[in-house]
């Protein structure tokens, strides 16, 4: 937190960016930067976490800021504080939240930031209960508030969508710079700040859409009576679980554009419907892999009621049955992301 002195102000919008620390990104690259100045808070991109051989257009980096930016709205507006949003008002900048006031924070807006602390990517099979489409419904209508849309799949189309994640996996398996990637964010030592450490990865289990490997090369350790991937320290490899995934629902956000506005109002669609789903008791796990490689991002593609849309992200949804949520995934310090005036640092 920033020291006393600041203003009361100025401590409202660093704790926004404090908040939006939580929200989720791809490989956990957390790929942002906020800068606080006297009434407003400036979110920028931080081109050195994007990942490039899975997003060289920097579509999964909007995404990622666009979450960041929802979660630090709703911070604002649980504290209640009145907020104006510009997105993408320079070319540096994408987005800049300007206070202009205070009011009684909305009952519901509370609730979404209330879920920011529970939300939890959980990768691993989902219960036989199906989703209540009542819940589903409300998933939508949280994508709509944020311009996207949610195209929740049939039954039918499911062998499809795990055709496109089979397609992508086995592609990305034979790229050296994939691998290389992969490697870097998965590979951390402990105590590390980012990346997708391996209790937070789940073993392979009967996944109706397979999930990406985040771990390549657990089970031939464990088989061979190894140690767990990523050393006892980082706890190994998350068990599949009891699920069988009968139930998990799938759905796509997508919308008609493919500007960087339209990427990252899509990310904030994501936090809407991954802290809604939260209040629904639904766990959830988002899945870009599939979007990565064109053979199977033109197979969602053809998933969509318009084929004109574009998929922005596909969301596994369900009912857990494992008790326990998964291991928390690290999250960088303030100090490293957040700065006041013109210099970083608290």
């Amino acid at each position: 937190m920033p020291p006393a002195r600041h203003t009361d102000l100025e401590r409202a919008l660093a704790e926004a960016a404090r908040v939006a620390q939580r929200a989720p990104s791809a490989f956990n690259t957390q790929p942002w930067r906020w800068q606080v100045r006297a009434r407003t808070l400036e979110l920028r991109r931080d081109p050195g976490r994007q990942l490039i051989p899975a997003d060289p257009e920097g579509h999964q980096l909007l995404l990622s800021c666009g979450a960041a930016l929802h979660h630090a709205r709703l911070a604002l507006a649980a504290a209640g504080r009145l907020v104006d949003v510009s997105r993408l008002p320079d070319p540096d900048l994408l987005a800049r939240l300007d206070v202009h006031g205070r009011t009684e924070p909305d009952p519901w807006v509370r609730r979404l930031r209330g879920a920011i602390p529970a939300r939890h990517t959980d990768r691993r099979p989902f219960g036989p209960t199906p989703v209540n489409p009542i819940a589903l419904a409300h998933l939508q209508a949280a994508a709509r508030a944020e311009d996207t849309g949610l195209c929740v799949l049939p039954d039918g189309q499911v062998p499809t969508l795990a055709q496109a994640a089979a397609a992508a996996a086995a592609a990305e398996r034979a790229d050296p710079a994939y691998r290389a990637m992969a490697a870097r964010w998965t590979g951390r030592p402990p105590g590390s700040e980012d990346g997708v450490p391996p209790g937070t990865a789940v073993r392979p289990g009967p996944h109706r859409v397979p999930v990406r490997d985040y771990t390549p090369g657990a089970d031939e350790a464990a088989g061979a009576g190894l140690p767990p991937v990523g050393g006892p320290a980082q706890g190994g490899v998350l068990a599949a679980g009891s699920g069988d995934d009968r139930g998990t629902a799938y759905a796509i956000l997508h919308g008609p554009g493919d500007g960087p506005h339209d990427w990252l109002r899509a990310g904030e669609a994501l936090s809407a419907v991954l802290l809604t789903a939260v209040t629904e008791g639904l766990a959830s796990s988002p899945m870009t892999d599939v979007l990565e490689v064109p053979e199977a991002s033109g197979l969602v593609r053809g998933l969509l009621p318009d084929s004109g849309d574009v998929p922005y992200l596909v969301l596994r949804i369900g009912v857990a049955v494992e008790p326990d949520a998964p291991p928390p995934t690290p999250r960088r310090r303030p100090g490293s992301v957040l700065g006041f005036g013109f210099g970083f640092g608290c």
